[in-house]
C-alpha cells in the first residue's frame, strides 16, 4: 500500500528536563545541526516540533521568532478551563499567545501520576481547538491490557471516549505510545504499531469522516532512535514519532528527524 502524502511530524518530548537557558541552547544546536545536514522541512522531510516545560516556552518563543527559525513548539499539557480559580494550570489561550502550535493531551504519565480520565482529556482536546492549538492526544496500552485485551482495544476505546464530543474537521495528531515500551529501551515492531495505527484511523474515519481520517497524523512513541525510526516510518499508517529520552540529545534527534535519510538502508 503505498504511503498517503502526509507531512512527517517528528516531535521532542523534553518532559521534566532543560531550564530556560538550556532550551535555547538546545534549540540554536538543533537548528544549527538541521542546517549543517540540509534538512529539508515538509513533505520531503519532517515538520520537527519540541515540547518544553512552561518555564521555557518564553525564551523558545523569542529565539524562534528573533532567527525565524523552522522548528515549531508546543505545551506539554492545558487546563480544560479558559481561566478563573486555577492554581497552577495553564490555559490554551496563554499557549497560544506564546505561539505554540501543538499541545500534548493525556500523556501516559499524566494518566498514571495525576489520574486524568479520558472524560477530562476530552475537555482538554476541545479547550485545545477552542484555543487554536493542535492537540496531540496520546493513546496506549500497558503490558496488563495487552495481555488482557490484545492489540488496539485499550488505544481505540481511549479515542472513542477522548473525541466523543468532537465534530466537524479538527486538525489534530494521534500518538500511539505503548506504555510498555516507553523508557524501556524495547519499542514495539513496526507492524506493531502499524496495526495499531490503521485501527486507530479506520475509528477517527467512523468518528469523523473519511477527509479527517486521511488527514490527521498518527505518530508512534516509545523507545525511538535513529536507528529505529526508519522502520516506523515505511508503515503506510504511521506519519512520525513521539520522541521522549532521545530528543534530549541533540544530535540523536536531529538523526530521527532526517529519518528520509536512513530509508532503505
Amino acid at each position: 500500500m503505498a504511503k498517503v502524502a502526509r507531512v512527517p511530524l517528528i516531535a521532542g518530548n523534553w518532559k521534566l528536563n532543560l531550564d530556560h537557558l538550556q532550551a535555547i541552547a538546545f534549540v540554536q544546536k538543533l537548528d544549527w545541526t538541521l542546517k549543517d545536514a540540509r534538512h529539508e522541512y515538509g513533505l520531503a522531510g519532517s515538520e520537527v516540533a519540541v515540547f518544553p516545560p512552561f518555564t521555557d516556552l518564553r525564551s523558545v518563543q523569542n529565539l524562534v521568532a528573533a532567527d525565524k527559525l523552522s522548528i515549531v513548539f508546543g505545551g506539554q499539557d492545558l487546563s480544560e478551563h479558559d481561566s478563573g480559580a486555577y492554581t497552577g494550570e495553564i490555559s490554551g489561550a496563554f499557549l497560544k499567545a506564546l505561539d505554540c502550535t501543538y499541545v500534548i493531551i493525556g500523556h501516559s504519565e499524566r494518566r498514571t501520576l495525576h489520574q486524568e480520565s479520558d472524560e477530562q482529556l476530552g475537555r482538554k482536546v476541545a479547550a485545545a481547538l477552542k484555543s487554536g492549538l493542535v492537540p496531540v492526544l496520546c493513546v496506549g496500552e500497558t503490558a496488563e491490557d495487552l495481555e488482557t485485551h490484545g492489540p488496539s482495544a485499550v488505544p481505540v476505546a481511549q479515542l472513542r471516549a477522548a473525541l466523543a464530543g468532537i465534530s466537524g474537521s479538527p486538525d489534530l495528531v494521534v500518538a500511539y505510545e505503548p506504555v510498555w515500551a516507553i523508557g524501556s529501551g524495547q519499542a514495539a515492531t513496526p507492524e506493531q504499531a502499524e496495526q495499531v495505527a490503521a485501527t486507530l484511523r479506520a475509528t477517527l474515519a467512523e468518528l469523523l469522516g473519511d477527509e479527517v481520517a486521511d488527514a490527521t497524523r498518527i505518530l508512534y512513541g516509545g523507545s525511538v532512535k535513529s536507528t529505529n525510526i526508519a522502520g516506523f516510518m515505511r508503515q503506510p499508517n504511521v506519519d512520525g514519532a513521539l520522541v521522549g529520552g532521545a530528543s534530549l540529545d541533540v544530535t540523536e534527534f536531529a538523526s530521527i528527524a532526517r529519518f528520509q535519510k536512513h530509508v532503505g538502508t
